[in-house]
Protein backbone atom coordinates (compact mmCIF):
# COMPACT_ATOMS: atom_id res chain seq x y z
CA UNK A 1 0.00 0.00 0.00
CA UNK A 2 1.32 3.48 -0.88
CA UNK A 3 1.40 5.52 2.33
CA UNK A 4 2.48 8.89 0.89
CA UNK A 5 -0.91 10.66 0.55
CA UNK A 6 -2.27 9.54 3.93
CA UNK A 7 0.89 10.79 5.58
CA UNK A 8 0.16 14.16 3.90
CA UNK A 9 -3.07 14.42 5.86
CA UNK A 10 -1.26 13.83 9.16
CA UNK A 11 1.85 15.86 8.39
CA UNK A 12 0.63 18.79 6.26
CA UNK A 13 -1.39 21.68 7.59
CA UNK A 14 -3.55 22.59 4.59
CA UNK A 15 -4.95 25.61 6.44
CA UNK A 16 -1.44 26.95 6.88
CA UNK A 17 -0.67 26.22 3.24
CA UNK A 18 -3.53 28.50 2.17
CA UNK A 19 -2.84 31.02 4.94
CA UNK A 20 -6.30 30.75 6.53
CA UNK A 21 -7.57 29.83 10.00
CA UNK A 22 -9.12 26.45 10.80
CA UNK A 23 -12.55 28.04 11.10
CA UNK A 24 -12.25 29.87 7.76
CA UNK A 25 -15.41 30.02 5.65
CA UNK A 26 -15.68 28.39 2.21
CA UNK A 27 -15.49 31.85 0.63
CA UNK A 28 -12.30 32.70 2.54
CA UNK A 29 -10.68 29.43 1.48
CA UNK A 30 -11.64 29.98 -2.15
CA UNK A 31 -10.37 33.57 -2.14
CA UNK A 32 -7.06 32.62 -0.53
CA UNK A 33 -6.52 29.78 -3.00
CA UNK A 34 -7.18 31.96 -6.05
CA UNK A 35 -4.78 34.64 -4.86
CA UNK A 36 -1.94 32.20 -4.20
CA UNK A 37 -2.64 30.09 -7.31
CA UNK A 38 -2.22 33.16 -9.50
CA UNK A 39 1.06 33.98 -7.74
CA UNK A 40 2.59 30.52 -8.07
CA UNK A 41 1.01 29.38 -11.38
CA UNK A 42 3.64 27.75 -13.66
CA UNK A 43 2.73 30.14 -16.48
CA UNK A 44 3.71 33.06 -14.24
CA UNK A 45 6.90 31.33 -13.07
CA UNK A 46 8.41 29.51 -16.07
CA UNK A 47 11.22 27.16 -15.11
CA UNK A 48 10.75 27.70 -11.37
CA UNK A 49 10.44 24.22 -9.85
CA UNK A 50 9.83 25.61 -6.34
CA UNK A 51 6.88 27.66 -7.57
CA UNK A 52 5.54 24.58 -9.38
CA UNK A 53 5.78 22.50 -6.19
CA UNK A 54 4.08 25.26 -4.22
CA UNK A 55 1.31 25.43 -6.84
CA UNK A 56 0.71 21.69 -6.49
CA UNK A 57 0.58 21.99 -2.68
CA UNK A 58 -1.99 24.76 -3.00
CA UNK A 59 -4.09 22.61 -5.32
CA UNK A 60 -3.96 19.67 -2.92
CA UNK A 61 -4.94 21.86 0.04
CA UNK A 62 -7.81 23.49 -1.87
CA UNK A 63 -9.05 20.16 -3.18
CA UNK A 64 -9.44 18.83 0.36
CA UNK A 65 -10.70 21.95 2.14
CA UNK A 66 -13.13 23.09 -0.58
CA UNK A 67 -15.26 19.95 -0.17
CA UNK A 68 -17.29 19.81 3.06
CA UNK A 69 -17.06 16.04 3.47
CA UNK A 70 -13.34 15.76 2.79
CA UNK A 71 -12.66 18.80 5.00
CA UNK A 72 -14.54 17.21 7.90
CA UNK A 73 -12.64 13.94 7.49
CA UNK A 74 -9.34 15.83 7.25
CA UNK A 75 -10.11 17.72 10.46
CA UNK A 76 -10.92 14.44 12.22
CA UNK A 77 -7.77 12.76 10.96
CA UNK A 78 -5.65 15.73 12.07
CA UNK A 79 -7.30 15.81 15.50
CA UNK A 80 -6.92 12.06 16.16
CA UNK A 81 -3.64 11.40 14.36
CA UNK A 82 -1.51 13.82 16.38
CA UNK A 83 0.98 14.13 13.56
CA UNK A 84 2.01 10.43 13.63
CA UNK A 85 3.81 8.91 10.64
CA UNK A 86 2.47 5.62 9.36
CA UNK A 87 4.04 2.71 7.58
CA UNK A 88 2.57 0.24 5.19
CA UNK A 89 2.55 -2.43 7.87
CA UNK A 90 0.08 -0.55 10.01
CA UNK A 91 2.36 0.82 12.75
CA UNK A 92 3.87 4.25 13.28
CA UNK A 93 7.32 4.66 11.78
CA UNK A 94 9.95 4.13 14.43
CA UNK A 95 7.49 2.79 17.00
CA UNK A 96 4.85 0.22 17.69
CA UNK A 97 1.19 0.09 18.41
CA UNK A 98 -2.11 1.00 16.78
CA UNK A 99 -1.10 2.36 13.39
CA UNK A 100 -3.25 3.61 10.53
CA UNK A 101 -6.20 1.23 10.99
CA UNK A 102 -6.37 1.95 14.72
CA UNK A 103 -6.64 5.69 14.20
CA UNK A 104 -9.50 5.30 11.75
CA UNK A 105 -11.22 2.73 13.95
CA UNK A 106 -11.11 5.31 16.75
CA UNK A 107 -12.64 7.87 14.44
CA UNK A 108 -15.49 5.76 13.15
CA UNK A 109 -15.77 2.75 15.45
CA UNK A 110 -15.17 4.20 18.91
CA UNK A 111 -13.01 1.38 20.30
CA UNK A 112 -11.75 -1.19 17.89
CA UNK A 113 -11.88 -2.29 14.27
CA UNK A 114 -15.39 -2.13 12.94
CA UNK A 115 -16.30 -4.85 10.50
CA UNK A 116 -18.94 -3.82 8.00
CA UNK A 117 -20.00 -5.14 4.68
CA UNK A 118 -18.64 -2.89 1.96
CA UNK A 119 -20.90 -1.91 -0.95
CA UNK A 120 -17.76 -1.47 -3.08
CA UNK A 121 -17.17 -5.19 -3.58
CA UNK A 122 -14.90 -7.74 -1.95
CA UNK A 123 -17.54 -9.30 0.29
CA UNK A 124 -16.62 -7.31 3.39
CA UNK A 125 -14.22 -4.82 4.78
CA UNK A 126 -12.72 -3.33 7.88
CA UNK A 127 -13.64 0.30 7.24
CA UNK A 128 -16.97 2.13 6.93
CA UNK A 129 -18.31 2.72 3.42
CA UNK A 130 -17.74 6.48 3.57
CA UNK A 131 -14.10 5.92 4.46
CA UNK A 132 -13.58 3.39 1.67
CA UNK A 133 -13.65 6.21 -0.86
CA UNK A 134 -11.19 8.15 1.26
CA UNK A 135 -8.70 5.30 1.37
CA UNK A 136 -9.20 4.77 -2.34
CA UNK A 137 -7.94 8.30 -2.87
CA UNK A 138 -4.99 7.63 -0.56
CA UNK A 139 -3.96 4.70 -2.69
CA UNK A 140 -3.58 6.86 -5.76
CA UNK A 141 -6.95 6.10 -7.33
CA UNK A 142 -7.84 9.75 -7.56
CA UNK A 143 -9.64 11.76 -4.91
CA UNK A 144 -12.19 14.32 -5.97
CA UNK A 145 -11.72 13.55 -9.66
CA UNK A 146 -8.12 14.81 -9.80
CA UNK A 147 -6.30 12.32 -7.59
CA UNK A 148 -3.23 12.79 -5.44
CA UNK A 149 -1.22 9.75 -6.47
CA UNK A 150 -1.72 10.21 -10.21
CA UNK A 151 -0.46 13.83 -10.34
CA UNK A 152 -2.24 17.13 -9.77
CA UNK A 153 -4.28 18.66 -12.56
CA UNK A 154 -4.51 22.46 -12.12
CA UNK A 155 -7.96 24.07 -12.01
CA UNK A 156 -9.28 25.41 -15.29
CA UNK A 157 -10.79 28.83 -15.82
CA UNK A 158 -14.54 29.02 -16.39
CA UNK A 159 -15.92 29.79 -19.84
CA UNK A 160 -16.54 33.29 -21.18
CA UNK A 161 -19.99 34.70 -21.90
CA UNK A 162 -20.46 36.92 -24.97
CA UNK A 163 -23.02 39.72 -24.87
CA UNK A 164 -24.03 42.79 -26.91
CA UNK A 165 -25.55 46.16 -26.10
CA UNK A 166 -26.58 49.21 -28.13
CA UNK A 167 -26.05 52.76 -26.89
CA UNK A 168 -27.14 56.12 -28.19
CA UNK A 169 -24.37 58.39 -29.45
CA UNK A 170 -24.60 60.55 -26.31
CA UNK A 171 -24.60 57.51 -23.96
CA UNK A 172 -21.44 56.22 -25.62
CA UNK A 173 -19.70 59.58 -25.17
CA UNK A 174 -20.77 60.12 -21.53
CA UNK A 175 -20.95 56.50 -20.31
CA UNK A 176 -24.13 54.64 -19.36
CA UNK A 177 -25.46 51.91 -17.07
CA UNK A 178 -26.47 48.79 -18.99
CA UNK A 179 -28.39 45.80 -17.63
CA UNK A 180 -27.40 42.49 -19.24
CA UNK A 181 -29.52 39.33 -19.14
CA UNK A 182 -27.22 36.55 -17.97
CA UNK A 183 -27.66 32.75 -18.12
CA UNK A 184 -29.69 31.64 -15.14
CA UNK A 185 -31.90 34.72 -15.18
CA UNK A 186 -29.84 36.95 -12.88
CA UNK A 187 -29.19 40.33 -14.55
CA UNK A 188 -25.78 42.01 -14.52
CA UNK A 189 -25.55 45.83 -14.38
CA UNK A 190 -22.51 47.30 -16.13
CA UNK A 191 -21.23 50.86 -16.34
CA UNK A 192 -19.71 51.45 -19.77
CA UNK A 193 -16.53 53.53 -19.97
CA UNK A 194 -16.71 57.19 -21.01
CA UNK A 195 -16.08 57.61 -24.72
CA UNK A 196 -16.64 53.97 -25.71
CA UNK A 197 -16.48 53.46 -29.48
CA UNK A 198 -18.76 51.57 -31.87
CA UNK A 199 -17.64 47.93 -32.05
CA UNK A 200 -15.45 48.19 -28.94
CA UNK A 201 -15.27 45.08 -26.73
CA UNK A 202 -15.31 45.40 -22.95
CA UNK A 203 -14.01 42.54 -20.78
CA UNK A 204 -15.73 42.10 -17.41
CA UNK A 205 -13.32 39.92 -15.47
CA UNK A 206 -14.77 37.20 -13.25
CA UNK A 207 -18.38 37.67 -14.41
CA UNK A 208 -18.52 34.65 -16.72
CA UNK A 209 -19.17 30.95 -16.19
CA UNK A 210 -18.11 29.15 -13.02
CA UNK A 211 -15.06 26.88 -13.21
CA UNK A 212 -15.91 23.16 -13.07
CA UNK A 213 -13.04 22.38 -10.70
CA UNK A 214 -12.38 25.33 -8.40
CA UNK A 215 -10.55 27.61 -10.80
CA UNK A 216 -11.27 31.24 -11.58
CA UNK A 217 -14.61 32.09 -13.18
CA UNK A 218 -14.64 33.19 -16.81
CA UNK A 219 -15.27 36.69 -18.13
CA UNK A 220 -18.11 38.50 -19.86
CA UNK A 221 -17.11 39.91 -23.27
CA UNK A 222 -19.44 42.83 -24.03
CA UNK A 223 -19.52 44.26 -27.57
CA UNK A 224 -20.86 47.83 -27.77
CA UNK A 225 -22.80 49.13 -30.76
CA UNK A 226 -23.37 52.90 -31.06
CA UNK A 227 -26.30 54.48 -32.89
CA UNK A 228 -25.46 57.32 -35.32
CA UNK A 229 -26.21 60.94 -34.34
CA UNK A 230 -28.19 63.22 -36.69
CA UNK A 231 -25.61 66.05 -36.36
CA UNK A 232 -22.33 64.77 -34.95
CA UNK A 233 -19.86 62.09 -36.01
CA UNK A 234 -16.80 60.92 -34.13
CA UNK A 235 -13.20 61.27 -35.29
CA UNK A 236 -11.03 59.83 -32.53
CA UNK A 237 -11.59 62.13 -29.56
CA UNK A 238 -12.91 64.92 -31.80
CA UNK A 239 -16.49 65.51 -32.88
CA UNK A 240 -17.27 66.57 -36.44
CA UNK A 241 -20.30 68.31 -37.91
CA UNK A 242 -21.38 70.28 -41.01
CA UNK A 243 -22.11 73.94 -40.32
CA UNK A 244 -24.53 75.53 -42.82
CA UNK A 245 -23.93 79.27 -43.44
CA UNK A 246 -25.62 81.64 -45.85
CA UNK A 247 -23.83 83.20 -48.81
CA UNK A 248 -23.77 86.64 -47.26
CA UNK A 249 -22.38 85.24 -43.95
CA UNK A 250 -19.58 83.51 -45.81
CA UNK A 251 -18.91 86.52 -48.08
CA UNK A 252 -19.19 89.32 -45.56
CA UNK A 253 -18.25 87.47 -42.37
CA UNK A 254 -20.48 86.78 -39.39
CA UNK A 255 -20.75 85.34 -35.88
CA UNK A 256 -22.92 82.21 -35.84
CA UNK A 257 -24.14 79.79 -33.16
CA UNK A 258 -22.69 76.25 -33.25
CA UNK A 259 -24.39 73.41 -31.30
CA UNK A 260 -22.42 71.23 -28.88
CA UNK A 261 -23.20 67.67 -27.80
CA UNK A 262 -25.64 67.94 -24.91
CA UNK A 263 -24.48 71.45 -24.02
CA UNK A 264 -25.03 75.16 -24.60
CA UNK A 265 -24.37 76.40 -28.16
CA UNK A 266 -21.17 78.40 -28.65
CA UNK A 267 -20.60 81.42 -30.94
CA UNK A 268 -18.04 81.06 -33.71
CA UNK A 269 -16.69 83.75 -36.02
CA UNK A 270 -16.88 83.12 -39.75
CA UNK A 271 -14.23 85.23 -41.45
CA UNK A 272 -15.17 87.29 -44.55
CA UNK A 273 -14.63 85.28 -47.72
CA UNK A 274 -14.85 81.89 -46.00
CA UNK A 275 -15.21 79.18 -48.67
CA UNK A 276 -17.41 76.12 -48.39
CA UNK A 277 -15.44 73.21 -46.93
CA UNK A 278 -13.30 75.22 -44.51
CA UNK A 279 -13.20 73.66 -41.03
CA UNK A 280 -13.59 75.78 -37.90
CA UNK A 281 -12.22 74.39 -34.62
CA UNK A 282 -13.99 74.81 -31.28
CA UNK A 283 -11.54 73.64 -28.61
CA UNK A 284 -12.60 71.48 -25.68
CA UNK A 285 -16.03 70.57 -27.04
CA UNK A 286 -15.20 67.05 -28.19
CA UNK A 287 -15.05 63.68 -26.41
CA UNK A 288 -13.84 63.63 -22.79
CA UNK A 289 -11.44 60.79 -21.97
CA UNK A 290 -8.84 60.04 -19.30
CA UNK A 291 -6.17 61.42 -21.62
CA UNK A 292 -7.98 64.72 -22.22
CA UNK A 293 -10.82 66.30 -24.18
CA UNK A 294 -11.07 66.53 -27.95
CA UNK A 295 -12.35 69.42 -30.08
CA UNK A 296 -15.45 70.15 -32.13
CA UNK A 297 -14.64 70.48 -35.84
CA UNK A 298 -17.32 72.38 -37.79
CA UNK A 299 -17.02 72.26 -41.58
CA UNK A 300 -18.60 75.21 -43.37
CA UNK A 301 -21.21 74.37 -45.98
CA UNK A 302 -22.65 77.36 -47.89
CA UNK A 303 -26.40 76.95 -48.12
CA UNK A 304 -27.97 77.87 -51.47
CA UNK A 305 -31.66 78.88 -51.27
CA UNK A 306 -33.98 76.79 -53.44
CA UNK A 307 -36.75 79.35 -53.79
CA UNK A 308 -36.02 83.07 -54.31
CA UNK A 309 -38.50 85.89 -54.00
CA UNK A 310 -38.59 88.52 -56.77
CA UNK A 311 -36.59 90.88 -54.60
CA UNK A 312 -33.98 88.24 -53.75
CA UNK A 313 -33.69 87.17 -57.37
CA UNK A 314 -33.19 90.77 -58.44
CA UNK A 315 -30.50 91.20 -55.79
CA UNK A 316 -28.63 88.10 -57.01
CA UNK A 317 -28.81 89.33 -60.59
CA UNK A 318 -27.44 92.67 -59.50
CA UNK A 319 -24.61 90.85 -57.70
CA UNK A 320 -23.86 88.87 -60.83
CA UNK A 321 -23.62 92.03 -62.86
CA UNK A 322 -21.38 93.61 -60.25
CA UNK A 323 -18.97 90.63 -60.25
CA UNK A 324 -19.10 89.89 -63.96
CA UNK A 325 -15.34 90.08 -64.34
CA UNK A 326 -14.66 87.35 -61.77
CA UNK A 327 -14.37 83.71 -62.86
CA UNK A 328 -14.32 81.14 -60.00
CA UNK A 329 -13.11 78.48 -62.48
CA UNK A 330 -10.23 80.47 -63.91
CA UNK A 331 -7.33 78.17 -64.77
CA UNK A 332 -9.28 74.99 -63.95
CA UNK A 333 -9.26 73.67 -67.54
CA UNK A 334 -5.54 74.31 -67.91
CA UNK A 335 -4.82 72.48 -64.62
CA UNK A 336 -6.92 69.54 -65.77
CA UNK A 337 -5.00 69.28 -69.04
CA UNK A 338 -1.66 69.52 -67.27
CA UNK A 339 -2.45 66.54 -65.03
Amino acid sequence: MNTGPQNDWFEKDFYKTLGVSKDASDAEIKKAYRKLARKYHPDANPGDSKAEDKFKELGQAHQVLSDKESRAQYDQVRAMGGGARFTGSGGPAGGSGGGFDDVFSDLFGGGGRTRTRSPYGGGGGDVPPDLADLLNGFGGGGYGGGGFGGGYSPPTKGGDIKSNTTLSFTEAINGASVKLNMPGGKPLTVRTPIGVKDGQKIRLAGKGKTSPNGGEPGDVILTVHVKPHPVFTRDGDNLRMDLPVSFDEAALGAEVKVPTLGGTPVKVKVAPGTPSGRTLRVRGKGVKTKKGTGDLLATVQIAVPKNLSKEAKAAVESFRTATEGEDPRAGLLDKAKAS
